[in-house]
């Protein structure tokens, strides 16, 4: 970890896996310090409402997710914890906000354009007469 040393109170095997462990502890804690370091009202303010949602249910889950961790590091089996059904109900209203989010992007439909595009698209049949000119207009040349 630091210095890479190898301590005993461990097995060696899962040195390098406490190393990365330890590396994300700390990214953690610097994206934590960049998030405190704006108040939340000032962050909010600047947001329209769904990106305010989306920064809320990122937050939420977030800290769901730190608090599995943190049972599954005390023994206990966080899928019977009823933080299970928090994290699923944060991924439900997370689905909304990404299909509200789809309908935003999705393009926009031009009907007038739609139904030129669609009629001069069908195939129609030429009328009786059409081809007895188009014959006439053959034979002179």
């Amino acid at each position: 970890m630091a210095g890479e040393e190898i301590n005993e109170d461990y097995p060696v095997e899962i040195h390098e896996c406490l190393s990365t462990f330890e590396n994300s502890i700390g990214a953690v804690d610097e994206m934590l310090k960049t998030m405190m370091s704006v108040s939340r009202n000032e962050l909010l303010q600047k947001l329209d409402p769904l990106e305010q949602a989306k920064v809320d249910l990122v937050s939420a889950y977030t800290l769901n997710s730190m608090f599995w961790v943190y049972l599954a590091t005390q023994g206990v089996n966080p899928k019977e914890h009823p933080v299970k059904q928090e994290l699923e109900r944060i991924r439900v209203y997370m689905n909304r906000v990404k299909e509200i989010t789809d309908k935003k992007k999705a393009g926009k439909l031009d009907r007038g354009a739609a139904s030129r595009f669609v009629k001069n698209a069908l195939w129609e049949p030429k009328p009786k007469n059409a081809s007895k000119v188009a014959n006439k207009g053959q034979s002179k040349n």
